[in-house]
């Protein structure tokens, strides 16, 4: 079994920036592939932003340009730097891993974008 704990949400203001972790354990390993993905408030979960277990990265086109993905494979660890927050970007962020059949995701941490 693996488990994925996700932190760093907190209140921000409209243009601030924040930085969230998700630390993998267990039978997660480099190998997966990462993704972060959002739930605002009576929507559905939107997927975010994927990195390979090479590095390749690629973003939804609501935060391209502001979110960055990056991976630590020594800490089995993902981030996602988010830079010019907007009030829509308000949600609860879940990380995801997978490999082949395998399929993890955390709890969840709240990011909101208030004044």
């Amino acid at each position: 079994q693996g488990q994925l704990v996700e932190s760093g949400g907190a209140l921000v203001q409209p243009g601030g920036s924040l930085r969230l972790s998700c630390a993998a354990s267990g039978s997660i390993s480099e190998i997966y592939t990462m993704r972060w993905y959002r739930q605002a408030p009576g929507e559905q979960r939107e997927w975010v932003a994927q990195i390979t277990p090479g590095g390749l990265t690629i973003y939804g086109d609501s935060v391209k340009g502001r979110f960055t993905i990056s991976r630590d494979n020594a800490k089995i660890t993902v981030y996602l730097q988010m830079n010019s927050l907007k009030p829509e970007d308000t949600g609860v962020y879940y990380c995801r891993a997978t490999w082949l059949r395998n399929d993890y995701w955390g709890q969840g941490t709240q990011v909101t974008v208030s004044s």
